[in-house]
């Protein structure tokens, strides 16, 4: 009797974990991290969250140099309403007719102001990671969220540009470009680390998608569809007068 109430209990046990995991995907579910073939202290990963943080440096410092450039025009244009800016080279590349339209101010204050404020952000966040700083899920969650309204917000302003001001500003296209690749990098950063959660086998897909650098090229194929629209809708215009 011993010997057989001694053999059971393993196998209860063996029974017991064959039903809490059916299989690779329910380990994966339940640590998002798990699946994947590093560890995410392991040197390349390290390695791989240390790249992404230097593009996001160099995309967050572009933002933030554009953003104090167009706070300088902003004071400026407030001390002489007529004055005119390096960037006025045509009717249609105009950041003095972007800078007098109410949506430049759409706060009550320049629009760069939130420019500087949400770039001084993002690269203290990306330094400390190249520092090897790891930053737990509610704050990378919260972080993506606050960049994720800047990007909206960067694309409400270039469509407002588009379609009903009528001008472009280089300088604000720089930001529009700049804000695109750092939310790209972090949402790759939230994805990879698992703090941006998709369920089932989306959430396997998603990591493997961005960890072969993937992304990238939706990226690119989307800055490019940008480039193209402003391309065909002003051609010729956009040269100086």
């Amino acid at each position: 009797m011993t010997g057989v109430t001694q053999h059971s209990a393993p196998d209860a046990r063996a029974a017991g974990d064959l039903d809490d995991h059916d299989g690779p995907d329910d380990l994966l579910d339940a640590d998002p991290t798990a699946g994947e073939l590093d560890d995410p202290d392991s040197a390349p990963r390290r390695a791989w969250r240390r790249r992404t943080a230097i593009e996001m440096v160099v995309s967050g410092v572009l933002g933030l140099y554009t953003s104090f450039v167009l706070s300088i025009e902003a004071w400026h244009l407030a001390a002489n309403p007529q004055a005119t800016f390096s960037c006025d080279l045509s009717s249609v590349v105009s950041c003095g007719t972007v800078a007098r339209s109410w949506q430049a101010q759409l706060l009550g204050f320049p629009n760069a102001f939130l420019g500087i404020a949400f770039e001084v952000v993002v690269i203290t966040i990306s330094v400390a990671a190249i520092g090897g700083v790891r930053f737990p899920r509610w704050f990378m969650l919260g972080t993506q969220a606050l960049y994720t309204v800047a990007l909206l917000f960067a694309y409400w302003l270039f469509h407002q540009s588009y379609f009903d001001i009528g001008a472009l500003c280089p300088w604000c296209l720089l930001i529009t470009v700049t804000t695109t690749l750092v939310w790209a990098g972090l949402t790759r950063w939230n994805v990879r680390d698992g703090h941006l959660r998709l369920p089932g086998r989306a959430g396997p897909w998603a990591r493997d998608f961005v960890a072969a650098g993937t992304d990238w090229y939706i990226t690119v194929a989307w800055l490019v569809l940008l480039a193209a629209a402003v391309l065909l809708k002003y051609g010729p215009s956009l040269l100086p007068a």
